[in-house]
């Protein structure tokens, strides 16, 4: 039995073998994750039932997990309100910056051959896609037993 409080086996596996500017990719329930997601990527898939689980209870798990140097969001077309999902994130990354990309861009960020994980979600929000970059562990940041 492991103390973190991320148990996932596939997650684990994919989130160990990756490093410093691998990409994870938390899709919501609307992503295309067969077609648009890097080839080496490993796929996990957490939707059981709509609305189990969501984008930002696997954030909050994650980044108690690994650290976390970038993330990027995807946007409606210009003119459309920011979803809400886009400020939880927000709040949550503070104080890193979440920048944005359109839906095409992102879908290629996506494609892109350091997606290390892709974690498909029930999330039935809009626009609820968050892409992070995995950073460096901080000197000092391994307890000791």
């Amino acid at each position: 039995m492991l103390l973190t409080e991320l148990l996932h086996p596939g997650i684990l596996e994919s989130l160990a073998g990756a490093g410093h500017g691998s990409r994870v990719l938390l899709a919501d329930g609307h992503y295309p994750a067969s077609t648009a997601t890097g080839e080496r990527a490993r796929t996990v898939h957490l939707n059981l039932s709509p609305g189990l689980l969501d984008v930002t209870t696997v954030l909050d798990v994650l980044l108690r997990a690994l650290p976390v140097e970038a993330a990027h969001v995807m946007v409606p077309p210009e003119g459309e309100p920011e979803p809400p999902a886009i400020a939880e994130y927000r709040s949550m990354l503070a104080p890193l910056p979440v920048d944005t990309f359109g839906r095409f861009e992102f879908y290629d960020a996506a494609r892109s051959p350091d997606l290390a994980l892709a974690i498909v979600t029930a999330d039935t929000r809009t626009y609820a896609n968050l892409l992070l970059t995995i950073g460096v562990r901080a000197e000092g940041t391994l307890g000791s037993r």
